[in-house]
C-alpha cells in the first residue's frame, strides 16, 4: 500500500506540509484490526491509520470524500477535542484506498425496522454488525453516515494519542502521567514546564498507545461550536485541487464519448477526420465507444464530434413513455417487500371517508458541477488514479481488474469532489480512463467527459410511480396503504459491483414510506421492482427522495379530507409515535408563525420527513407574482440528537432543501431512441440564487441517537413545495417536475 510520505506528495494533502518522521497514535477495539495501510519511512512510525506526530506537525487521516459537506473539518474536530489540540495545529491528510478505513456506520443501517423505534440494544448490534464493513472493504462516503462512523473512533484515536504524549513526558520529568495536564498541542506539568507534543513524537514512537476514557460533552471546546472549515481558504483562493485540476509532468489530456443508449455495444466508428486534426494523439477504442488523446481537452472533445459512430441498440425500452409503461406493469407481479404492516389496510369502517392518489416522478441526474474526471497513469506493473471518488476501495479493484492487475498495484489518490451525491461512489469514469492509460504506457492522462457525455451517461435516481390509498374517520387518519414501482438502486448497483443484483426485500426501495413516524392504525406499505437494464444508482437520499414525495403528499392529502390544518393533522399523529418528530414539526410552526391561513396570493405547505436517521419539518411559503410563483420563504428544523457543528449541519440542510428544490421544479431526465434528450443545464435547470426562498434553519438535540446531515434535508423539500402550491392555486401537484403544471419564476 501507499507510504505516508508518498500520499502527501501526490495530492492527499490539503494544506502545504511534509511528513518526516513521527508515531501515529488511535484506536482498534474491534477483534483483529484491519492492516495499517501507513508504512513508515525510517524515523516514521504509525502505530495505527488515522492519526501521526511528527517532530514538526500533528496530522489526521480522514479517510472521508470532501465534497462541501465539511468532513475533513468534522473529523479534524474529533480527534483535536480530545488530543487537546486547536484546528489550526492539525493537517488533514484523505489517506490510501484501504481496508482499515472501513465506514462502520452503513452496515447497521441494513438491520430491519423503521429507525427511529430502534432500542439502545439494537444500536449496540448495529454497531457491532457494522465493523464487518472491513471485511467487505467499504471505505464509503455516503448515507449521512460519516459522523457516527467517524464519532467514537476519531475521538478514542485523540484520547490515546493525548495519554501516550502524556506518559512519555512524565518518564522524561520523572512524574507520573496523573500530575500531567495537556492544552494546545502541550504537555504541561505542575511547575508550568510545558513540552510540545511535536518534541515528544519521537519518544512516545516506542510506547505502547494507552487507552483512556472519553471526555463528557461538558469540557468540549470544539466539538458543539461552529469551526472555520478547513476547506475554506484553498477553494475561495482558488489553489484546492479537484480532479479536473490534477497536473502531472508530461501530462495528455483525453475525453470520450460512448453509446449514449446506455449499456449497447458500438458495432464501428470511423475516425479518419478526428485523427487527422493538429494535437490529437491517439485514439483508443473503448469498446462501447472512443477516447480521443490530445494535447488538451477542448481539442479532445472537439475532436470527438468529428468521429461517426455506428451505435448498437439499448437494452431497454427505447421511449420514456415505454419505460413508465414497464414501470405500471411492475404492480401486477407480487410486491418485492412488505416492510410495514400494521392493522388492516382492508377492513375500513362504514362511514369513512377514503381517498386514493398516483404520483409520478421522472428519473433524475445527479448534475455535480465538476463532470466526471480521472487522471491515470499506467507504468507496466503499476497503476496510479487521481479523482474525486467515494468508493476508494470500489474504484481501486474495478481499476485493477481492467488493467489486470492485483489490487495492491493500484494506487487511488482521492482528490476533493466538485460534488458527489452519490454519482462519484461509482467507478465507471475510473475504469475509462484506466483503459485510456493502458494504451498510453508511461504518460499520465487526464479524462475529463463533457457536460453533455456526464449527463448523458449517469447512473440515474429512477423514475417511480406510486399508489396510494387511505381513509380518514372523525378527523383522523386510519388507514394508509401504499405502493411504490420503481427499479431498484440496490440492485442495479450491485449488478455494476459484484455481478450480481442481490436478493431479498429491498429496504432501501420503500424507505420514506414504510418508516415515517405516523401513529396511524392501519398501516402499509408494499415496493415492486421493475426489471430493466437501464442504469440507476444512488441519488442524495436514495428511496427517501421519491418516497418522501409521495408519503407527504398523500399525508397532505388525507388531512384536507380530514378537514384539518395540515400541520396539526401531521403533529397529531407524530406526537402518538415519537415525540422528536412531533417537535421538529412544532419548530416549524413556531419559526413561520404557522397559523394554517394565508391570505390570497399567497401559499405554505409543509412536509415532514424521518430518514438516515434524522426527522425534518420544512415549510415552505410561495407567492403568486405578476411573472409568475416565487419560492418566498422556507423554515426547516432538524434533530441529530448531537450536533457536532452547528453552522455546517444548517449549511447542509440549507443545501439539501435546495437541491431537492431544484429537482422538485425543473429536473427530469427523458429518453427518445433509448438516448437521454437532455444535455447540458439549459435542458436540466436548478433554482437559482434570486430564486432561492429566503431560508431560517433550526437545530434540536432531543432524540437519543447521532442522525446524518448530508442527506435528510432533500425529502421533505418537493412535497412541502408541492403542498404549498396546492395551497395556493387549489391544484394538486401529483408529478414532478413542477414545472409542467405552474408558472414557476426561473
Amino acid at each position: 500500500m501507499s507510504r505516508i510520505g508518498k500520499i502527501a506528495r501526490r495530492s492527499f494533502l490539503i494544506g502545504s506540509v511534509a511528513l518526516v518522521g513521527g508515531v501515529a497514535f488511535g484506536a482498534w477495539y474491534v477483534g483483529r484490526p484491519a492492516p495499517n495501510p501507513l508504512t513508515p519511512k525510517s524515523g516514521e512510525a504509525a502505530f495505527n491509520p488515522f492519526v501521526m506526530i511528527s517532530d514538526s506537525q500533528i496530522t489526521l487521516i480522514a479517510p472521508r470524500a470532501e465534497m462541501g459537506q465539511g468532513v475533513s473539518t468534522s473529523w479534524a474536530a474529533l480527534i483535536a477535542e480530545e488530543l487537546d489540540v486547536d484546528l489550526d495545529q492539525v493537517t488533514v491528510l484523505h489517506g490510501p484506498a484501504a481496508k482499515a478505513y472501513y465506514n462502520s456506520a452503513l452496515m447497521g443501517e441494513m438491520l430491519p425496522g423503521k429507525g427511529y423505534d430502534t432500542s439502545s440494544f439494537q444500536h449496540g448490534l448495529g454497531d457491532a454488525l457494522g465493523h464487518v464493513g472491513k471485511l467487505f472493504d467499504m471505505q464509503v462516503t455516503g448515507g449521512s453516515s460519516s459522523m457516527k462512523d467517524g464519532y467514537i473512533r476519531m475521538r478514542h484515536a485523540g484520547a490515546a494519542a493525548r495519554e501516550t504524549l502524556k506518559e512519555a513526558a512524565a518518564r522524561r520529568l520523572g512524574l507520573t502521567r496523573s500530575q500531567l495536564n495537556t492544552a494546545q498541542g502541550k504537555v504541561i506539568a505542575p511547575d508550568g514546564t510545558e513540552i510540545a507534543y511535536t518534541d515528544l513524537a519521537a519518544e512516545a514512537a516506542g510506547l505502547e498507545p494507552i487507552e483512556s476514557d472519553l471526555r463528557p460533552a461538558s469540557e468540549w471546546t470544539l466539538l458543539g461550536n461552529s469551526q472555520p472549515r478547513i476547506d475554506m481558504v484553498p477553494k475561495v483562493t482558488g489553489t484546492a485541487e479537484f480532479g479536473i485540476d490534477v497536473r502531472l509532468p508530461g501530462m495528455k489530456f483525453a475525453s470520450a464519448k460512448v453509446n449514449p443508449r446506455l449499456g449497447g455495444g458500438m458495432n464501428g466508428f470511423d475516425a479518419s477526420k478526428a485523427q487527422d486534426m493538429p494535437g490529437v494523439e491517439r485514439i483508443v477504442d473503448l469498446g462501447d465507444g472512443v477516447a480521443v488523446v490530445a494535447s488538451n481537452t477542448w481539442l479532445a472533445m472537439q475532436a470527438l464530434e468529428e468521429i461517426a459512430f455506428d451505435w448498437g441498440d439499448a437494452p431497454y425500452p427505447a421511449e420514456n413513455a415505454q419505460l413508465f409503461e414497464t414501470i405500471v406493469t411492475s404492480f401486477d407481479d407480487e410486491p418485492n417487500s412488505t416492510m410495514r404492516d400494521d392493522g388492516d389496510v382492508d377492513a375500513v369502517p362504514a362511514g369513512a371517508t377514503t381517498l386514493t392518489a398516483e404520483y409520478v416522478l421522472p428519473y433524475l441526474a445527479h448534475a455535480t458541477m465538476e463532470p466526471m474526471n480521472a487522471t491515470a497513469l499506467y507504468s507496466g506493473d503499476r497503476l496510479q488514479l487521481w479523482c474525486g471518488n467515494q468508493a476508494p476501495t470500489f474504484l481501486q479493484q474495478k481499476c485493477a481488474e481492467t488493467a489486470g492487475l492485483e489490487t495492491d498495484a493500484v494506487e487511488v489518490n482521492v482528490t476533493y469532489l466538485g460534488g458527489g451525491f452519490g454519482r462519484r461512489s461509482e467507478f465507471d469514469y475510473g475504469v475509462i480512463a484506466t483503459k485510456v492509460a493502458l494504451a498510453m504506457q508511461g504518460t499520465p492522462v487526464q479524462v475529463t467527459w463533457s457536460r453533455e457525455e456526464d449527463m448523458r451517461h449517469d447512473m440515474y435516481r429512477p423514475g417511480a410511480i406510486a399508489r396510494f390509498k387511505g381513509a380518514v374517520q372523525d378527523g383522523k387518519a386510519i388507514a394508509l396503504d401504499g405502493q411504490i414501482a420503481a427499479q431498484s438502486v440496490m440492485q442495479s448497483s450491485l449488478m455494476r459491483l459484484m455481478g450480481t443484483p442481490g436478493g431479498g426485500p429491498d429496504k432501501v426501495h420503500v424507505e420514506g414510506a414504510f418508516n415515517q413516524p405516523y401513529a396511524i392504525p392501519n398501516y402499509r406499505t408494499r415496493g415492486y421492482l421493475t426489471q430493466m437494464d437501464l442504469p440507476v444508482g444512488a441519488w442524495r437520499s436514495v428511496g427517501n427522495s421519491f418516497n418522501g414525495f409521495f408519503t407527504e403528499s398523500f399525508i397532505d392529502e388525507m388531512a384536507h379530507a380530514a378537514g384539518r390544518d395540515p400541520l396539526e393533522f401531521r403533529l397529531e399523529l407524530a406526537r402518538a409515535e415519537w415525540e422528536p418528530a412531533a417537535q421538529v414539526l412544532e419548530a416549524v410552526r413556531d419559526m413561520s408563525g404557522w397559523t394554517g391561513k394565508t391570505p390570497d396570493g399567497v401559499g405554505r405547505g409543509v412536509a415532514m420527513t424521518y430518514s438516515f436517521g434524522t426527522p425534518v419539518a420544512e415549510v415552505i411559503e410561495v407567492a403568486q407574482e405578476a411573472d409568475g410563483i416565487r419560492l418566498k420563504r422556507a423554515w426547516i428544523a432538524a434533530d441529530l440528537g448531537l450536533t457536532l457543528d452547528p453552522d455546517n449541519t444548517r449549511a447542509q440542510m440549507f443545501g439539501g432543501m435546495a437541491y431537492g428544490l431544484s429537482a422538485a421544479c425543473f429536473g427530469e431526465i427523458t429518453f427518445a431512441d433509448g438516448a437521454v434528450e437532455q444535455g447540458n443545464f439549459p435542458e436540466y435547470d436548478a433554482v437559482r440564487m434570486h430564486t432561492m426562498p429566503e431560508t431560517k434553519v433550526a437545530l434540536l438535540q432531543n432524540q437519543d441517537h447521532m442522525g446524518g446531515a448530508g442527506e435528510p434535508g432533500t425529502p421533505p423539500a418537493a412535497p412541502a413545495l408541492a403542498n404549498a402550491l396546492f395551497d395556493l392555486t387549489g391544484k394538486r401537484p401529483r408529478r414532478l417536475p413542477l414545472m409542467h403544471d405552474f408558472d414557476l419564476l426561473v
